[in-house]
């Protein structure tokens, strides 16, 4: 009964009259004609293109889709059908999460004075609360209520290498158990590392009062790593919208952009043993072709992916946006590119759907750095070009 505190607020909300917005209308796409093998992602019209460089995009709790426009430091809010909710400026953002007590936290930097009296830029996560005074809720109301700064959660002095130090995205937990909800993974690149805070290269944890726990070490049949995690970029739990359904798994997708990473994306199973819990990488199989012609785990698959999320329906599909290979990349949860035709085709083989190339078409990106996904439809960043554009399954028309 203790998830009934997290539900509730949602369900006083959505009575307010227009609250989350409007839902996307697809009436205007004609349901594809399609055989028995075509299968694929179609684009929903129109882009939504009212930004200059937008680098990520969410689904909040709240149901509502939030951009970051890196070039302008903002936060957008958007409802299904793209009608602006708010917007709500944030130093250096880069990108955006909301737990599920429906604040955001954004990756973004602060501006401060060294110890000498120098200027300095330091890496911060924003923690961003969206209720105003009685009802009000939104961007419009949003203000800054906790700022997690690089490296004072842990230590107060800053050396040269902390300078180099970014946060660049952060995935919630979920728990019915009070203290447990809320807790989220970060992940931190930058060159050097100390000893309290492990390699600056790291997946760390934070509790659900923004108090840092510890950075991540990985077990291993060769041992136990504390520098496991190389440049780790988008990180991702089965934690997903909507808000009743939330995974409590604690498991984790990660992808890292270092260029002599053959497995750029990987699994990261969480697990409770008698000797405490343990981080293990969970390997996918490669190679069945009779059940797909691609895999997650074949090397060298990705050249720089940046983000990538988790479907928060009983799909489970992982998809990833390679910048580098202007891309957007699907997978089952075991590591199969591509999805089952319907049982009446008799066809069990997982069939491709990944797809882009370099350009401004519908179907093509410009440096895509940000992926998100609900109600069947997926959304892409597509940074390049300026624009978020939206996907849906040819399986999933009615």
């Amino acid at each position: 009964m203790r998830i009934v505190r997290y539900i509730l607020p949602l369900l006083i909300l959505s009575a307010c009259n227009g609250y989350f917005g409007e839902k996307t209308d697809l009436d205007f796409i004609d349901q594809p004609d399609f055989t028995n093998r075509d299968v694929a992602y179609v684009p929903i019209q129109p882009a939504w293109d009212q930004f200059v460089y937008p680098s990520d995009v969410t689904i909040g709790f709240d149901e509502l889709i939030y951009v970051v426009d890196e070039a302008t430091e903002q936060i957008i809010g958007l409802d299904e059908s793209g009608r602006e909710q708010g917007r709500f400026s944030v130093p250096g953002v880069t990108s955006v999460t909301q737990d599920r007590r429906l604040d955001l936290l954004a990756c973004g930097t602060i501006d401060t004075l060294s110890s000498s009296g120098e200027q300095i830029t330091l890496a911060c996560i924003y923690r961003i609360r969206l209720t105003g005074e009685g009802r009000n809720y939104g961007l419009r109301y949003a203000r800054i209520v906790n700022k997690i700064v690089h490296p004072f959660y842990a230590r107060s002095n800053v050396n040269t290498a902390d300078l180099s130090v970014r946060f660049k995205k952060v995935a919630v937990m979920a728990s019915d158990i009070p203290s447990q909800n809320n807790r989220f993974y970060v992940t931190r690149q930058g060159a050097g590392g100390s000893s309290v805070l492990g390699p600056n290269d790291a997946v760390l944890i934070f509790s659900n009062t923004d108090q840092f726990e510890t950075p991540i070490s990985v077990t291993t049949s060769s041992g136990i790593f504390n520098d496991y995690f190389r440049r780790p970029s988008g990180i991702a739990t089965f934690a997903q919208p909507p808000q009743i359904q939330a995974s409590q798994e604690r498991h984790f997708f990660y992808s890292s952009i270092d260029p002599s990473n053959e497995l750029k994306v990987q699994y990261i199973e969480y697990i409770e043993t008698d000797f405490g819990a343990e981080f293990r990488p969970v390997i996918f199989p490669v190679g069945d072709t009779s059940k797909a012609d691609g895999f997650l785990y074949e090397p060298g698959r990705f050249s720089r992916p940046v983000n990538i999320t988790v479907a928060g329906d009983n799909t489970r599909f992982l998809f990833i946006v390679d910048e580098e290979q202007d891309s957007l990349f699907q997978f089952t949860p075991d590591g199969f590119e591509g999805v089952l035709p319907p049982p009446a085709t008799g066809i069990t083989k997982m069939q491709k759907v990944s797809f882009g190339g370099t350009g401004n078409g519908l179907m093509q990106f410009s440096r895509p750095s940000g992926v998100a996904y609900y109600r069947r439809i997926v959304y892409v960043a597509d940074s390049g070009n300026g624009r978020i554009l939206r996907f849906r399954l040819t399986l999933d028309f009615d």
